[in-house]
């Protein structure tokens, strides 16, 4: 290979790497502003990843569930994390008796997960358990009346992060 040759194609790999080491530190800086927004605004972003993921079901939920907020629970007999935060659950049951609608989808076969699929359309949430169906162990507290979605956790049993989301949404009823 002529000497020029070789001296061209050096130059041209340099800019080229130059170009993509550039694109790649945008690319991180512009993630970590994002997630560092996100943690901003839904502080429990940074210690949950599931929390992030805050948006919207579509639409408002059905009108039996209108008036209180919504616990949405994508459950799986053989799921681990869902018999982790089993306990959790069912105090908050207990505890937001008559003034939180538990949701359960369980999506433990392929017939239950059927008549999830039919139960969440029924209920306005037929995208929302398009896009987590299989997602098992994952809980979101959802806003019926516009559809948003308050707070999403995955595996966490920690009754806390439940509490303070459903005693801020109850207040503002």
């Amino acid at each position: 290979m002529p000497k020029h040759s070789a001296l061209w194609l050096s130059l041209c790999l340099s800019s080229l790497a130059i170009a993509v080491s550039f694109v790649a530190a945008t690319s991180v800086t512009t993630a970590a502003g994002e997630q560092q927004a996100i943690a901003q605004t839904n502080p429990c972003a940074s210690s949950n990843p599931c929390a992030s993921k805050v948006g919207n079901v579509g639409a408002p939920l059905a009108e039996q569930l209108q008036g209180k907020p919504v616990v949405v629970d994508i459950y799986a007999s053989w799921c681990s994390a869902c018999r982790n935060i089993a306990p959790t659950l069912s105090q908050l049951k207990q505890e937001y008796n008559g003034r939180v609608n538990f949701i359960v989808l369980d999506v433990s076969d392929r017939a239950k997960a059927s008549q999830a699929e039919t139960r969440a359309r029924e209920l306005g949430l037929g995208d929302f358990f398009a896009q987590n169906r299989s997602q098992t162990g994952m809980i979101a507290i959802i806003d019926p009346a516009t559809g948003n979605i308050l707070a999403q956790h995955r595996n966490n049993a920690n009754r806390s992060a439940y509490t303070s989301v459903l005693n801020s949404a109850l207040a503002q009823k």
